[in-house]
């Protein structure tokens, strides 16, 4: 199970986000649906959103991809991950993403925790807390040294 959502995340829905974000893979925000269930609830320190509709969880995407673009936005670098297998249908999968410039410079730093459900259609993430950060590890990015 842990390598079957291993895959899925880091070697499927990563390199299409990054490849999609950085214009190098010419395809629609909506490949998101694909990864990105709907309902979606999206935590930041600003505040909480469900998103409840598929244009909102697309527009979530474009938001978040044409702030990157703008800053010149290449790939994500993962200093550090953890995937969590709950059961057959649940589990969690944390990153750090460092969104870097072709040059390596890095735009942002966040940490963020995916909450993943399988159902009919595969796993989807279904919740997404995110917060920035300057830690290379979940352990201090989580507890509030960073």
């Amino acid at each position: 199970m842990r390598d079957e959502l291993t895959h899925w995340f880091f070697d499927c829905y990563l390199p299409l986000w990054v490849g999609v974000g950085s214009g190098t893979i010419a395809r629609g925000p909506e490949f998101i649906l694909d990864y990105w269930g709907v309902p979606l609830h999206h935590c930041t320190p600003d505040g909480s959103e469900w998103l409840l509709d598929a244009a909102a969880v697309v527009g979530l995407l474009e938001r978040n991809h044409v702030g990157l673009r703008a800053q010149g936005y290449s790939y994500t670098a993962v200093p550090d991950w953890k995937v969590s297998v709950y059961h057959d249908a649940g589990a969690a999968i944390e990153v750090i993403w460092s969104r870097c410039r072709g040059d390596d410079s890095e735009i942002e730093r966040l940490a963020v925790h995916f909450e993943v459900a399988r159902g009919s259609v595969g796993w989807r993430v279904v919740g997404i807390q995110r917060a920035p950060t300057t830690a290379i590890s979940l352990n201090t990015a989580w507890h509030g040294t960073n």
